[in-house]
């Protein structure tokens, strides 16, 4: 089967790639049809994360195994696509590059058919320019959360001082100059 995609940058403008992947192909294999389509260089790394039906994200799925014991954690290449998304569960989000967070909504639009003669993956179509750096990030806190700028106020500088204020290090047990 084929699954097609439609992935989204999540951005003010519309930026999307339609991506037509074999359904038995991974999460890796999808990880590099977008960066092809999107024109990244590919260097960066990225994870994809599961979600619920109104994009919370949930677990994250990186592509190497960052974990404490080594092939503990599973990784994209470990994952094929039938078996975490399917018609029930379609979406995934996407982040490619940690420092400057491109983040894409992925949501499987079709299973179909193979096509004889079609290579997989392929772009099917692409709508908007990428623009030159992504969006601005809000990470703030939901309307029934204080944010930290409400405590703000209410701090003075011993409060951000972490060595204490002007007791300095002898509280610690061990002297300024330890190394």
């Amino acid at each position: 089967m084929v699954y097609k995609f439609r992935v989204i940058l999540d951005n003010e403008e519309d930026i999307f790639r339609d991506i037509a992947i074999l359904s038995n192909d991974t999460l890796e294999d999808l990880h590099n049809a977008i960066v092809q389509s999107f024109d990244f260089d590919g260097l960066e790394v990225a994870s994809f994360y599961t979600c619920d039906d109104t994009w919370n994200q949930e677990d994250e799925i990186p592509m190497f195994d960052v974990g404490d014991i080594p092939g503990e954690q599973r990784v994209m290449s470990d994952y094929v696509l039938s078996d975490i998304l399917d018609t029930e569960n379609t979406k995934i989000i996407y982040v490619y590059d940690f420092i400057n967070m491109w983040t894409f909504l992925v949501e499987l639009a079709a299973v179909e058919d193979v096509v004889a003669g079609a290579i997989y993956p392929e772009t099917l179509f692409t709508h908007g320019i990428m623009p030159e750096e992504s969006g601005e990030k809000n990470f703030m806190a939901d309307e029934d959360q204080e944010s930290y700028n409400e405590f703000e106020d209410d701090l003075d500088e011993d409060d951000l001082d972490m060595f204490g204020g002007e007791e300095g290090y002898e509280d610690y047990g061990f002297e300024e100059n330890w190394n």
